[in-house]
């Protein structure tokens, strides 16, 4: 039962952390918000959320297969290093980035506010090998096992943080608006660390397999 406390938290805070800097969904769920009406925005955030469940969902089934065929993790070990390398690079590039343009916005209907931010949300591909990267450090960490219970907190916790960020944008973006700037470094900063984090752990296998 404490395993899945700390999982819960430990995904809702990655998820949540990995939501917050200014982007395309978070900025969209705002602008929903303002043109269409605060009901119409967490609808938006709703389709965003669902799109996470699933993308969550897939992730674990990628590190599960990946954890059961150690012959084909190998070469992907490798190849992790040089993307959680080139992740965790971007990131504190970012954070150390003046300010930057507004973000690309989109016009939203209040009929197609749910399947918008559900397709929005999945263009972004980067979130698949993101939870399977997290999933994968939780297993080393011995917070995740490859069960239903585990699986279905994992994934909810993905989709619950996100949501919980996107429904501050909706509701509190004007007073987000002013510090973005800030949430964006300092949110960059630790998804960065986050990454060498999981180099770490990527480089520990590669060398402790051998």
């Amino acid at each position: 039962m404490q395993h899945l406390l700390i999982l819960f938290f430990a995904t809702f805070s990655a998820a949540a952390m990995a939501t917050v800097p200014p982007g395309l969904l978070n900025m969209n769920a705002a602008k929903v918000s303002v043109e269409k009406g605060k009901g119409n925005g967490i609808i938006f955030s709703l389709g965003v959320s669902t799109m996470i469940l699933l993308q969550a969902y897939v992730a674990v089934l990628i590190s599960k297969f990946l954890y059961r065929n150690p012959q084909v993790i190998d070469w992907l070990l490798k190849g992790g290093v040089f993307v959680f390398g080139f992740f965790a690079i971007y990131f504190f590039i970012a954070a150390g980035r003046d300010r930057k343009g507004p973000a690309k916005t989109v016009k939203v209907s209040k009929k197609n506010s749910y399947f918008r931010g559900f397709l929005l949300a999945a263009v972004n591909l980067l979130t698949i090998p993101y939870y399977s990267g997290l999933n994968a450090m939780w297993n080393a960490s011995g917070w995740i096992k490859f069960e239903l219970t585990d699986t279905l907190i994992f994934v909810f916790a993905a989709g619950l943080g996100t949501f919980s960020v996107l429904y501050l944008y909706v509701f509190y973006f004007n007073k987000l608006e002013r510090t973005s700037d800030s949430f964006s470094k300092n949110s960059n900063y630790i998804l960065s660390a986050l990454m060498v984090v999981l180099l770490s752990i990527t480089l520990f296998r590669i060398f402790y397999r051998q």
